[in-house]
This record gives C-alpha cells, structure tokens and sequence, in this order.
C-alpha cells in the first residue's frame, strides 16, 4: 500500500527537562505525519468537511519508545497505509533519526459525520490511498 514522509525539527518547546522530546508531543509529530500524507493525495481536513461532511479520527492508537530525540533532531517520519475499508483506516508510523528507528506507532482512523457516528469515507480518498 502507500507510503509517505514527512520531516520536523525539534525544537526547545518539543523538549522536556530532562533535554529529550517529551513523550507525548511523538504524538503531535505522527498527526501532523498523517494529516501531510492525506494532504499529499488531495484530501485536507478542511476539504473532508466542507466537501464530505466527515472527519478523520484517531480511534486507537499504540506507540512504542526505542530512543529518545533531542533538541534539533531531525525527524523522518514514514507513514504506510496498512489497511483501507469503508470506515477505517489502520496506519503504520516509524519515526527515524537518520537511519536509527526510535519510535513505531500503530494508528486505527476512523471517519465518522458531525454527529460523531462512523460514514463511509469518500471512494476517492480510498482509491487514493490504496493505489
């Protein structure tokens, strides 16, 4: 299926005390990860509303920490659509500092309408991301 990159850099604001990322912002770097890949087939955020009515949602969502980052890492994030069906989208997202793995997160999306309840994505958006 499709993959994508994306790149960031850590910046002081990413970083805890301690000097390294903190653990929750990987989880800002994986969204904006994902919300580029979607973007990166014609299909932003702001379009699925407007023009479909939905929303991607993360629906579940399992990080495993290898390494930390530090302050002006540069970050390689590949995402690889692992499987597409009407309402769902499951992802994989590795995160790279030059060759080095340092995080994997398994991501479950779901489209859901403005009442929150799961509808259909858009035949396009799944052709796209499945070719």
């Amino acid at each position: 299926m499709k993959k994508f990159k994306s790149s960031f850099n850590v910046y002081y604001e990413d970083t805890d005390a301690g000097g390294v990322v903190y653990y929750a912002n990987y989880l800002k770097f994986i969204e904006r990860a994902r919300t580029d890949a979607i973007a990166s087939v014609n299909f932003t955020n702001s379009n699925l509303k407007e023009n479909y009515g939905i929303y991607i949602i993360v629906k579940s969502c399992n990080l495993n920490f290898i390494k930390p980052s530090r302050l002006e890492d540069k970050l390689d994030i590949f995402s690889e659509i692992v499987e597409v069906k009407n309402v769902s989208i499951k992802m994989k997202q590795d995160i790279f500092i030059k060759d080095n793995l340092i995080l994997t997160a398994d991501v479950h999306l779901a489209t859901i309408d403005k009442e929150g309840k799961p509808t259909k994505m858009p035949e396009k958006l799944k052709e796209q991301l499945t070719k």
